[in-house]
């Protein structure tokens, strides 16, 4: 009897002392696609999973990157290679879903006029009407198919820009693997692309930044344009004010219209896209930067899970934001 009692005693006190466990949060960071990552989440045994998620990371980067000579894609782009793997698979599904609810806008067959234009992974070209004209001729996500695998391009000359939208599910793939290890707390950053779950160390919602879109802004977080509660979403932001030039008095931006085949010059500058996955988001957030801010903000009005908020140039020269209904009441904007 005593026996049983001193058991009963004992597995009440571990009871408590489980109850009582201490959780610690867990922050590190590191470089990874020609861009910087940083990561929190709140861990019960207190590992770090450093060593494993930049394994992750590198495993991705030989799969997606452009800026990588013998990942997958860029073994396609050379047509060296047409099988795809389980990212690039996962990745054009996607692509093709944007780029029909964009009509167009999104399309990751892009990769020859971001390179002619000098935004790519190759040297720029002499840019004219005429040469935009020619590689209009292999442009278009319609020229490319897909079958037991294998990747079919209608024409050799087509190649395949992922800057848009591999970054949002590197991001992805990063929070699954936290979620496969039990962790219900976290923020996962990469390159500006965000993704949340649960509430941060002092056990409130998670805030973003939004950068104010000045020319040349490169420090990220120092002037905000805005400031968004972000919690169990995805969050990404694409702009004009960090890559372009200008020639001969003339800016040109980095987003590439795929229809036209130049650089955009209406006055949105910058869009943040909230949906459930960071790869929607990061694909989203570069279409509307193409469409600009009257046609992106009639399509958002039609996406389901899609919100997004616009920052744009008004007449007089001033930074205005838009925001649709649902986020009105998550952000805030910083003076």
């Amino acid at each position: 009897m005593r026996n049983l009692i001193a058991l009963l005693i004992a597995g009440q006190i571990l009871m408590s002392c489980n109850q009582k466990l201490k959780t610690t949060y867990i922050s590190f960071g590191g470089f990874t696609q020609g861009t910087t990552y940083h990561i929190t989440y709140e861990s019960i045994d207190s590992i770090d999973y450093k060593d494993e998620i930049e394994y992750l990371l590198t495993e991705f980067d030989t799969s997606l990157s452009n800026y990588n000579p013998q990942s997958v894609i860029s073994k396609i782009n050379r047509n060296e290679l047409d099988k795809i793997d389980m990212y690039l698979n996962v990745v054009l599904q996607k692509a093709e879903e944007v780029y029909k609810s964009t009509n167009g806008a999104f399309d990751i067959t892009v990769a020859p006029l971001v390179n002619a234009w000098g935004f790519g992974f190759k040297n720029k070209e002499k840019m004219s009407d005429a040469k935009v004209d020619s590689i209009l001729n292999f442009i278009g996500f319609d020229k490319i198919s897909i079958k037991d695998s294998i990747i079919i391009k209608h024409d050799p000359r087509i190649m395949l820009d992922m800057n848009a939208i591999a970054q949002g599910y590197s991001v992805d793939v990063i929070a699954d693997f936290l979620e496969q290890k039990g962790i219900t707390n976290y923020l996962v950053e990469i390159g500006g692309e965000v993704k949340t779950k649960g509430l941060n160390s002092k056990g409130k919602t998670w805030k973003i930044g939004i950068d104010k879109p000045f020319d040349n802004n490169f420090v990220p977080g120092e002037n905000l344009q805005a400031i968004i509660k972000l919690t169990n979403k995805s969050l990404a932001t694409s702009g004009n004010y960090r890559k372009f030039y200008e020639r001969n008095g003339v800016k040109y931006s980095h987003t590439i219209n795929p229809k036209t085949g130049y650089p955009v010059t209406h006055p949105l500058l910058s869009a943040t896209v909230i949906a459930n996955d960071c790869m929607t988001a990061d694909a989203y957030a570069t279409a509307f930067m193409v469409m600009g801010l009257e046609k992106a903000s009639k399509l958002v009005e039609k996406l389901p899970d899609i919100e997004a908020y616009f920052i744009y140039c008004d007449e007089n020269g001033n930074y205005q934001g838009k925001a649709t209904p649902a986020i009105q009441e998550l952000i805030e904007e910083v003076e």
